[in-house]
Order: C-alpha cells, then structure tokens, then sequence
C-alpha cells in the first residue's frame, strides 16, 4: 500500500489469505459486472431463511441479499514497493447473511487470469540449476517487464477484536500498517537513526490491540474448502519495531500466544508453537553430485504427472503415489528410488516457456508447496471459491461466535456495525488492492 501519512496513512503490505486449489465453474455468467462504485460503504446483513450451500456457486438463497459495490485499489506506498501494480482496480461486491448459527459472505470480483499454480519448479538450462518462478512481476533497470509473478490470487478481510483497537474504527487495515518506519540502528557504532526505505509489516499499537484476519488463499486452502484464519498484535510495540528495523511482525496464525520476551536485544515477544497444519514448501538442500556444492531442489514429485499444482500431504506417506528427491548432478538431473532419475536437459518438459508477459513453464515442472488441512483456531472458516474465466466467486462462513478464548477472533454476537477493510491480491506476493473503512450492518 502507500506511504500515506503517519499512522492516518499508514498501509497494508501483506493482508491476509492464501488458500487452495480450485476446480473451473461452468456457470461463466456469475460474476457480477459492476460498472462502477454505489459510493456506499455499508454491507447490510440480511437474515438468511435458507442457509446458502458454501460451495463457489450462487444459488437462490443469495438473491435477496443487498449488494455493496466498491473498487479496491493498489495504491502507490512509494520507493517502488508496489512497482507493476500501482492503479490497478478491480471491481468487486459482497453479499452478506446470517442466522443463528453462521454469518455468510458472497465475494465476487473481476480478475480475468486464474493464478493458482504459486511459484513453481523449473530447470534453467544455461546454469544447469533447479529455481522456483518468483511471486511478483520483475523489472529490468528501465523499468521493462522481465517476467510476469507466479504469485497466488487471494483476498483478505481485517476486524477489530473487541472494539480493542481505537484507530481501527476511522482507518480499518490503515490502523495497523506500518510503512517505511523510522529506526534506530544498533548495529552500528555509533548507532544511528536511518530511514526504513523498502518494507512495511502489520503491528498494532497497543499490548492489548488486536485484529481478526481472514486469508482467503485462491490456492493453497481451497483444497480444503477452508480459509486461513489468522491475527495481528502489537508484536512487542513500536519500541521494538524501531529497535529492529521496523521488520517486527504483528501477524500471526490463530492460537499462538505470547510466552515471554527475549531476555536479549532486541527484546522481542516471544511465541508458542502450533500443530503442523497448512501449507509448507516443497524444498530441500542438496550437494550436488552428493559432495559438491549446496543447491535447492524439489523435496517431493509426482513422476510424469503435468499440471499438477500442489503434493499433498498425506500422498508423501505412499511411494505410490509420490517420491522423494534424494540427489541431483552437477548437470541438474534428479535422482529418486534406487537408480531412477529425472533428466531435465531432454525436451522441455521442465522448462520456462512464453514471454515476460504470457509466461508459463513446462508441463512436468513441480509444484512449490505440500498441502495439508488447517486445523483448531486455523481453521474457523469455511471456503469455496470458482474461477469463472473473468473473475472470482468466493463463498464462506464462519460461526458467529467461535470457541475462541485467546481474543484472536471477532464476535458478531452483538449484532453492532463492524468496521472491515478487504483487499484482493492479483497473482502477487504483497502487491494489493484494497478498500479500507467498510462496515458490517446486522438487519
């Protein structure tokens, strides 16, 4: 987001959501043309009579749901941080329901690019070395597209928990942006007072400020109908933000909690741990030729399988099903089993193809992450969503009240207006659009 003003302006690098793997709609007329903003900011809440079915297609029980229009917007945060993307609108709406169990959320917006395969394997014939497509669109020096970003689509919504954070209410995700902040550098003697010229992170301002953040990964959590669940804190407040750079970073996923602080510089707060859940990358370090230089390569492969975008987690319990890398040559070949192996030099099957700007890569290159379902506080909201062929439809529910007791989630029980901030992510990796200062209204 943008270099706006302190605090008032403060904007969102990351905002919430990855999730999974999605299946083409057939019903291509969904997505809602929106021709230009209603200039409302209110999303009125109906009482369902029939509870949608949350499976990314609109069925009946939507249509007396009231419609928002808006258009979030990337914004221009400055020192090229949002480079490629700055203007870039999209035209969106929501819907919303709720009974006495659920609240329901429609989101439709246009996108006219299916991004799910994230940063995926290749095989760079000149350096004879295996590399992951990056999640963002690169420039050269002049400012020319070098390649397009192999990043996922996502959309996030940020809450205020417990009308705890104050500048939330007028800022909604500007509350807890924090961009290009001023530090003091330790590192260095003297220490010295430096500009933060190129990054941002999310961090309340207070010990007891928190933010409720949905991740709707159009990827890595569709594969289990689910939509990661996740919220932001103070990370140890704005002393230790400066004392390290401004890189403390207030989000988290559901369920850790602060267990103490460092007892050494920087003082930072210190977390617990969470089950394994989620996704996780697929990647390991090798030698090459089993002695020779480190390299990155793939950790797990489906052999001869094409357009596959993701392992999932329990198929790495079968060789059946996938095998693990086990060595690669000094000329790249991978090596799995007893004596089989992998020959990325023969055809291009594993190699980048298209341009800078329809580019793809080979058919048989391997997926980035390994899938698994989220689980607990993760894993409190349910999700589908549908690539129509010119945008999204993404459809999701989440208990009124969840089983929460750590302040890590909203409670709608109240049926009061809730502020909300919603942001859409277009094949990148923090490059988005937002629209801030939106607000929930329970009919």
């Amino acid at each position: 987001m943008k270099i706006l003003k302190t605090n008032l302006s403060l904007i969102t690098i990351t905002f919430l959501l990855a999730i999974g793997y999605v299946v083409s709609c057939t019903k291509d007329d969904q997505i809602l043309d929106v021709a230009q903003t209603d200039n409302s900011t209110d999303l009125i809440a109906s009482k369902a009579s029939t509870a949608p079915v949350i499976d990314g297609t609109i069925d009946a029980a939507w249509q007396n749901a009231t419609t928002l229009n808006f258009q979030p917007t990337v914004p221009d945060p400055g020192n090229g941080l949002f480079s490629g993307y700055i203007g870039d609108v999209y035209k969106a709406s929501l819907r919303c329901m709720y009974d006495d169990q659920y609240v329901y959320f429609l989101a439709e917006y246009n996108d006219n690019t299916k991004n799910t395969n994230v940063t995926p394997w290749y095989f760079d014939s000149t350096t004879k070395r295996w590399n992951q497509e990056g999640s963002s669109k690169t420039y050269d020096v002049n400012g020319a597209l070098t390649r397009v970003g192999f990043g996922e689509d996502k959309m996030a919504m940020l809450w205020n928990i417990d009308k705890s954070t104050p500048k939330f209410i007028s800022q909604t995700c500007y509350a807890s942006c924090h961009v290009f902040s001023p530090y003091m550098d330790y590192s260095v003697t003297p220490s010295v007072y430096k500009s933060n010229s190129n990054s941002g992170n999310h961090y309340t301002n207070g010990a007891n400020e928190k933010i409720d953040m949905w991740w709707g990964h159009l990827s890595k959590d569709l594969v289990f109908n689910q939509m990661d669940d996740n919220y932001q804190d103070w990370a140890g407040g704005p002393g230790i933000t400066n004392l390290t750079g401004g890189n403390a970073n207030g989000r988290h996923v559901d369920d850790i909690t602060v267990t103490s602080n460092s007892a050494t510089w920087p003082y930072r707060p210190v977390y617990s741990t969470t089950a394994t859940q989620g996704s996780s990358n697929n990647r390991q370090s090798l030698k090459l030729d089993g002695t020779g230089a480190t390299v990155t390569v793939p950790l797990w492969i489906k052999v001869n399988a094409t357009n596959y975008n993701y392992i999932l987690a329990t198929d790495t319990l079968s060789a059946a099903n996938v095998v693990k890398i086990t060595g690669v040559s000094s000329t790249g070949i991978l090596y799995y089993g007893v004596n089989d192996s992998i020959n990325p030099n023969l055809g291009n099957d594993y190699l980048r193809t298209g341009n800078s700007v329809t580019g793809s890569v080979g058919s048989k290159c391997f997926p980035s992450f390994i899938a698994s379902p989220l689980i607990n506080g993760r894993a409190d909201i349910t999700c589908a969503a549908v690539h129509t062929g010119s945008g999204w439809i993404v459809e999701y529910k989440r208990l009124i009240k969840t089983s929460d007791v750590l302040k890590q989630d909203v409670d709608f029980t109240s049926k009061e207006d809730f502020p909300f901030g919603f942001a859409i992510w277009d094949g990148s990796n923090n490059q988005h659009a937002i629209q801030p200062n939106l607000v929930l209204k329970f009919k």
